[in-house]
């Protein structure tokens, strides 16, 4: 049974900084994909950033880029949502989610490539 728990949301600052997390259980292998999506109210949900379990491909949204660290930690089986410099169009709700198998990193910012997904951690970055 594949589960994804995230955490780590809130009331933040813009300027400031918050770390997500994703707990994944059930069986994990280094081929599999995980990603971050936020939707904010009235919006569709949107691509922040993904990576490869293996660690070896990451990929991110533009808006995002150089502000947002994706990385994940194999012993625990967490993924991690670095966000810094975080801005007021930061805010939503964020979910992870875990592929089923094997996708290109072009199609990891493909919502729907992914097959779980988390019930999300709210993000409310005020101005």
């Amino acid at each position: 049974q594949v589960q994804l728990v995230e955490s780590g949301g809130g009331l933040v600052q813009a300027g400031g900084s918050l770390r997500l997390s994703c707990v994944v259980s059930g069986r994990t292998f280094s081929s599999l994909s995980m990603g971050w999506f936020r939707q904010a109210p009235g919006k569709e949900r949107e691509f922040v950033a993904a990576i490869r379990w293996s660690g070896g491909s990451t990929v991110y949204d533009d808006s995002v880029k150089g502000r947002f660290f994706i990385s994940n930690d194999n012993v625990k089986n967490t993924v991690y949502l670095q966000m810094n410099i975080v801005k007021p169009q930061d805010t939503g709700v964020y979910h992870c989610a875990r592929s089923s198998g094997y996708i290109t990193d072009r199609a990891m910012a493909q919502h729907r490539m992914y097959a779980y997904w988390g019930q999300g951690t709210q993000v409310t970055v005020s101005s």
